[in-house]
This record gives C-alpha cells, structure tokens and sequence, in this order.
C-alpha cells in the first residue's frame, strides 16, 4: 500500500472526482477526511468507502470560509495525529460572457477555487511543517493553460492556481513539502453535466454539439477524461516521496492540451 499510515484531507470530496480521490487514498491505506460543504453527503461517502468505519471521517467545510477551514483542519489532525497529504479539489463552475457576468458569481468563483486553496495550504503547512513532510495537491484544469468563451473567472483561478503551487513548492522545498496541480480535461461529473445545457443555451448549440465540438474536440479520441484517470494521477503526486517531482503540473486530458 502506496500511503500506509498516511493521513489525507481531500476537499469537495463528497462526490465526482473528490470522492474517487478518497476511495484510492483508503484502497492504498490512508486516512481520509472527506471534506465538504454538505455534511450529510460527506457522512454518506464515508459510509460507502470506509467499511471498517475507523479510517475515514466527514468533516463540514466552506473552503472559502477561514473559521471552518482552520477548525476543520485542527479537528483532522486532532482525530488522526497529522496531515501528511491536501487534495484542495472542491470547486464549482457557473457560465456567462464576460460582459454579462455578475460580479458576485465572480467572486463566488475565485473564493472557492484559490481562497479555498490559499486557507487550507496554510491551515495543513501548520501540520507539514512540523513533521517536516507532507503533499499538496491543487485541482487545476487544461483551463489552467487554456481558454474557454464563458468561462472567465473559472480560467482565471485555474491560471492562479498554478502559481500558487509553484511558491508552496519553493517556500515548502526546506520542509519537505511539495506542491503539484492536477489538469484534468472534461470529466463527466455533476458539475460537466450542469455545464453542457448552460452552454448549449449560451452558444446556441445542441447538447451534443457541445460535447463532441465544444468540450471534446480537441482530444485525440473524442473520450471524457475518467474520474478513476484522475485519482490515480492524485496517487502518484501522494505517493512521490522526494522533491524531485514539486512545483509541477500534469494534464491528464486525453491529448487536448499536450505540453
């Protein structure tokens, strides 16, 4: 088992990508907290994944909120003794042309993605630091080197978060900290299939139009990245033990962007 005795905080992880994360962290014998907004979908995923009910937990979570992400945290380490592994994975997605966009949407967007990033980075570096050890792992997208029409604040954060891995990796290089992003290409999950209506309306396209023209057209198989694609890609960053590999970003996209 690749993270025996770890223990992993992995955020939005009460379903889609975040979920699958924790299910390979448990399967290769981590600690995993489930942290999420819905605390009830949260406590539901622990009871599917974890059958001996003593190696995961459900912890309530507003990434962009810093009471509950520090009390979160601390609870966490409190519960399990550290924090070796951050999946900072949550996010949600809302589409407009830029013209037309509310700024409050915005800022809700920017808030979850690298707030959220930005508090629990610090509030698991507390821990990491401490044990001289640990992994951080930032959800980016093909968006992060990447743009698509309406989806400006999404583009944005994803481009942040990028650099912000790159200072955690440089300021986390003494304590054995490293830092990666994850860029995965369209996965289907809840917040795809929110998207494909939205933009078919926006764009004036059927729904299958945007999935093979819009979202898949620049793969080289016309596939949807899987969410099992991307949790093995968060085992691998896990599971590194050396900053030889920090700082760094992985497109797993079935060839739409290729570095």
């Amino acid at each position: 088992m690749r993270l025996q005795n770890k223990v992993a905080v992995v955020t939005g992880a009460a379903s889609g990508i975040g979920k699958e994360i924790a299910r390979t962290y448990l399967r290769e014998g981590a600690k995993v907290a489930i942290a999420d907004l819905n605390l009830d979908a949260a406590n539901a995923a622990v009871k599917e994944l974890d059958n001996s009910g003593k190696l995961a937990v459900g912890v309530a979570m507003d990434v962009a909120n810093e009471d509950q992400v520090n009390k979160g945290i601390d609870a966490v380490a409190q519960k399990f003794g550290s924090i070796d592994i951050l999946v900072s994975n949550a996010g949600i997605q809302t589409v407009a042309p830029i013209d037309q966009f509310d700024f409050g949407k915005w800022k809700q967007m920017l808030a979850i993605h690298l707030d959220g990033a930005f508090l629990t980075t610090r509030a698991c570096l507390k821990y990491m630091y401490k044990q001289k050890g640990g992994s951080i792992i930032y959800m980016g997208s093909v968006h992060s080197k990447e743009a698509s029409k309406l989806k400006a604040p999404y583009v944005a954060a994803k481009h942040g978060l990028e650099g912000l891995a790159k200072v955690v990796a440089k300021e986390g290089a003494e304590h054995n900290v490293r830092c990666n992003v994850i860029c995965p290409g369209f996965v289907r999950t809840p917040l795809v299939d929110k998207q494909i209506p939205e933009q078919a309306k926006a764009l004036g396209m059927s729904e299958q139009d945007i999935i093979k023209k819009v979202m898949l057209k620049e793969t080289v198989d016309g596939e949807f990245t899987t969410v099992e694609d991307v949790a093995e890609v968060a085992l691998f960053f896990a599971a590194f033990e050396t900053n030889a590999l920090t700082g760094q970003s992985l497109v797993v996209s079935h060839g739409w962007f290729m570095q």
